[in-house]
Order: C-alpha cells, then sequence, then structure tokens
C-alpha cells in the first residue's frame, strides 16, 4: 500500500488528508472516503494522462481511499496525488521521496498540470506537518513563493513530479524561486502603473478628503451622502492611493482568503495591494457573505476585502435583507457560514466605504432642487436601520462643488502627501496594539479601549453633552472614542483631547435625534 500527502481547505486553514492506494487481486477501480463529483471524475482524467505519459493501468483491483474517510473531499486536486499512487503501488516507477512532500494538481488528459486553489494554507500545513516540502502547479506555487522555510516546487507536468520524487537528478530548476515565470511575473508586477484616482484631481470637497483620511487612518466605516455628480465615487476610488501597504500578518491573512477562493490569478507571493471590492448594488447575501452547497463554501465579498476596502454605491438601493446582514461582519471582523454539515468561519475585517443620494430624487440639502415630500425622505434614509448606522464610524454629507472651483479648478493636496501622514498613523496604532491581534483603531474592543484611550475629566464632560444633546447610543459612543483616538494619532498627540471628540462627533450627523433638520 501506498500513503501520499494531500490537503484539504476548511475556511482559509488547510487539513490532512491522506490518499491510499492498495493494489489487490481482483477487478476494477474502486473510490471510497466522502469524495464529491470531479473527484470521481479525477479516475477518467488520471487512467487517461498514464496513458499518455506511457504508464499502464493494472488489470487488477485498485482501491483508493482518502482519509479520514468521514470528511467530505471536493476538487480536482487529488489527481496527482492518485496517479503517483497507482505508479508507485503497481512498480512501474520507484519514487522514494513519494512520503516526503505535500502534492496536489489537476492533471490534464495529455499528462499535463493545472492549477488548483489553496495553496497558502497547504505550504503551511506542511510546514506544520515537517515535510520536507509541497509539490504545487506551477500558476499556484507563485502564490506560495514567499514562504521560503522549506521546499516548493512547481511543476507543469507529469514528468516534473516523477524527476523530483525519483531522488536520483538535481531538480533544482524546478524549484519555484528557479523557474523562468517567478522571474517574468516579479519584472511584471514591478512595472505595473497605478490604477487608483489621485486625490490631486479631485476639486474641492476639503472636508469629505479629511473624513475619508481619518477612516483610512483608523479603518474606520464610513458613509458620504450627497447629491448626484458631488464627487462621492471619486473620493472612494481614490481611497486605494492612500491606503497603507499590508503588514506581513494583515497580507497573508488576505493572500490566504484568496488562495482558498481561486482568485488569486497567478500572482507572486503574499498580496501588497489592499483589496479594493466594489460589488454591484444587486449582489446577493450568499454573494456578500459567502455561500456554497455542502462543505465547498467560498468566501464572498466580505471576505475578500479583507485588509481592505469594501466600497457600496447607491448604498441605500441595495437590498433591505442586504444591508442587514453586513451587521455581523462589521462588528465581528468575520462572518460564520453554517450549513446542515458544515460551519465555516472566514476572516471579514473590512473597511465600509459606502455612498448614498439624500432622498430618491437625490438633491435634499441642495437649495430648492428637491422635489420629494419629507415623508419621502425620511422613508429613503430609514432603510438604514439604527444598527446599521451605529457601524458606521464616520458619516460626511458631500455637497457638490461650486462652479467657481469646478471651472477654475486649482491645485489639490496629492494622494502622496495624505498616504505620508496615513502611514504615520498606522505606524502609531502598530506600535501601540502589538501582540493584541488586531491593527487599527476601529477593531478595538470594549477592554481596548479603556486601556488605549483614556479621557480626562473635560472630555467626559464634552462627551455627556454631545450624548444627550445627540442621543447616541453606547454603540456610537464608542465609535466616537475610537475616532477621536485616530485623529489624536493623525495628529501626533499621545491624549486624546476635547478638540478630537469635537471633530469626531461632528461626523455623526445621522445619529440626531430629526435628520431632516439637517
Amino acid at each position: 500500500m501506498v500513503n501520499i500527502h494531500g490537503a484539504k481547505c476548511v475556511g482559509i486553514e488547510a487539513v490532512p488528508v491522506t490518499i491510499e492506494i492498495d493494489i489487490t487481486l481482483g477487478v476494477g477501480i474502486h473510490l471510497g472516503g466522502l469524495a464529491d463529483a470531479a473527484v470521481k471524475e479525477s479516475l477518467l482524467r488520471t487512467v487517461t494522462a498514464l496513458q499518455a505519459k506511457g504508464f499502464h493501468v493494472p488489470g487488477k483491483k485498485i482501491v483508493i481511499n482518502l482519509a479520514p474517510a468521514d470528511m467530505h473531499k471536493q476538487g480536482s486536486g487529488y489527481d496527482i496525488p492518485i496517479a503517483l499512487g497507482i505508479i508507485a503501488a503497481s512498480g512501474q516507477h520507484h519514487l522514494p521521496e513519494l512520503e516526503n512532500y505535500l502534492i496536489m494538481g489537476e492533471l490534464g488528459l495529455d499528462g499535463s498540470v493545472r492549477a488548483v486553489s489553496g495553496a497558502l494554507p497547504m505550504v503551511e500545513l506542511a510546514a506544520r506537518q515537517g515535510l520536507k516540502g509541497c509539490i504545487l502547479p506551477l500558476v499556484s506555487a507563485l502564490e506560495a513563493v514567499d514562504y521560503t522555510e522549506q521546499l516548493l516546487f512547481g511543476v507543469n507536468t507529469l514528468d516534473d513530479v516523477l524527476r523530483i520524487l525519483s531522488g536520483s537528478e538535481d531538480v533544482s530548476d524546478l524549484l519555484i524561486w528557479n523557474s523562468e515565470a517567478y522571474g517574468r511575473a516579479l519584472r511584471e508586477q514591478d512595472t505595473r502603473p497605478a490604477s487608483y484616482m489621485d486625490f490631486a484631481d479631485i476639486i474641492g470637497q476639503e472636508g469629505a478628503k479629511r473624513g475619508v483620511e481619518i477612516a483610512c487612518a483608523g479603518g474606520h466605516n464610513v458613509l458620504m451622502v450627497g447629491a448626484p455628480g458631488s464627487g462621492k465615487s471619486s473620493i472612494a476610488k481614490a481611497i486605494a492611493g492612500i491606503l497603507p501597504p499590508m503588514t506581513r500578518e494583515e497580507s497573508a491573512i488576505t493572500s490566504k482568503v484568496y488562495s482558498v477562493a481561486g482568485r488569486s490569478g497567478g500572482g507572486v507571493g503574499l498580496m501588497r495591494t489592499r483589496p479594493f471590492r466594489a460589488p454591484h448594488i444587486s449582489a446577493s447575501k450568499a454573494a456578500m457573505l459567502g455561500g456554497g452547497s455542502g462543505e465547498n463554501i467560498l468566501p464572498g465579498e466580505v471576505s475578500l476585502a479583507t485588509g481592505g476596502v469594501l466600497f457600496a454605491d447607491e448604498f441605500c438601493e441595495a437590498p433591505k435583507s442586504t444591508l442587514e446582514a453586513l451587521r455581523g461582519p462589521m462588528e465581528d471582523r468575520r462572518v460564520t457560514i453554517s450549513r446542515l454539515k458544515a460551519k465555516i468561519e472566514y476572516p471579514a475585517s473590512f473597511m465600509l466605504v459606502a455612498a448614498s443620494n439624500p432622498c430618491p430624487c437625490g438633491y435634499y440639502g441642495e437649495g430648492d432642487r428637491c422635489t420629494c415630500t419629507p415623508g419621502q425622505r425620511l422613508a429613503y434614509l430609514s432603510k438604514l436601520s439604527g444598527p446599521i448606522m451605529d457601524r458606521i464610524d464616520i458619516q460626511i454629507w458631500v455637497h457638490p462643488v461650486q462652479t467657481t472651483a469646478l471651472v477654475r479648478g486649482g491645485k489639490a493636496e496629492p494622494s502622496a502627501d495624505i498616504a505620508r501622514r496615513v502611514l504615520a498613523a498606522r505606524e502609531i496604532q502598530r506600535k501601540r496594539l502589538e501582540g493584541s491581534g488586531i491593527f487599527t483603531n476601529a477593531e478595538m474592543s470594549s477592554k481596548q479601549m479603556e486601556r488605549f484611550c483614556p479621557l480626562n475629566e473635560d472630555c467626559k464632560q464634552l462627551l455627556e453633552r454631545l450624548i444627550d444633546k445627540l442621543g447616541l447610543s453606547a454603540r456610537a459612543y464608542t465609535r466616537i472614542v475610537k475616532i477621536a483616538r485616530t485623529i489624536a494619532d493623525l495628529a501626533g498627540s499621545e491624549h486624546i483631547a476635547p478638540e478630537h471628540l469635537s471633530e469626531a462627533a461632528s461626523y455623526r450627523f445621522l445619529d440626531r435625534r430629526n435628520i431632516l433638520d439637517l
């Protein structure tokens, strides 16, 4: 009997799967271990690929077991382990290194190797198991080039795998770091132009820019309300240019989400750019939160935005059920998807950037242009429930740019200058929150707030007056304190001052008892 190390992804972590192959007297090929249709079809692909490479399938009983047998297996990644097991068990090729590597990959009918999802968690699993290394399809191996603790081979054909496992020749040319694809991908990555808008190209809107700068500095959720054409979408798209680079820990989490989802697209190593996801308002709840059948549960937009931005344009036009479904991930920074036989948890630590018109016609607050009744206005913004609004830290009213400023233009502050201030504030937070498992002020728990956001007597008195005046909830109170902490970080202040709290409270205009009095 031959044993081969494989893996299966559960959430963003991989668990070991052992592919057992035994050939005895009898007839037929028998596959066990709760395999789905894609795995069962692998038998036909594997047999054809073996024949294409000059191997034969023994005319005996071949038993293939995917252990543990009580866990569902899905996907096409077990093709190569099954093929290698048949070759080794039938004695057609001596493979002394077979049990030293974790091996996954899909086979083409001609013996070529195709990519599989989940490469990053698999490489981590191999390291935890103490294996010598991993053998993965070339495109999949490119995702994991930053993990240098063990050998990582990227292969294009079944012949490449046999060369590695035979242990009889130098196979350093198959190491992913020595491959031509790795060098080419690095060159293309270095010359790729930036695709985001620069704040220097956005005229006016200094108040909105300031609010967005605070949001990016502390990872806060932000809602922009304003008339059509006021620049809400442009400001949101420019956010990508002021976000700081991801830390190694943040990058590893986000990269694993994309790896499991099969969205890496042949990228090299861990993701360096924070994701910017902008799903359409018609996206279903499953598309936003994640879903799937059985144990094959894939991450949704809230998880794909982990470490970056989830942009929701026309926020009030989205289905109410979808909006309310965001409440849990926005608060808990993770999403749990439950099925009858499975329960999967994905990270969902994203910064929500939402944009909305103030009313159905879009022009409330802009002179006498609004044609909506008070009831229509109230009903429109009432689509955003109290719990949702409590979870949006910064609320900005964006007025259209005045004609003079628009026509005559002017020099606005470039994104590079704003990005430097944001990075400095993030660095302060990184040092403060080191070892806590979080990265930004927006992620702080109540206990962490007590520790990192102490308030003097003047600040406490000011907060009492603000809460009584605006009728704030307990959650809105914590949001104001967190925003004030971020404003203090941007100012380089060690302690929160009353002026920081006053500015933070100014970004909570939708908490007022009667929003139509604005």
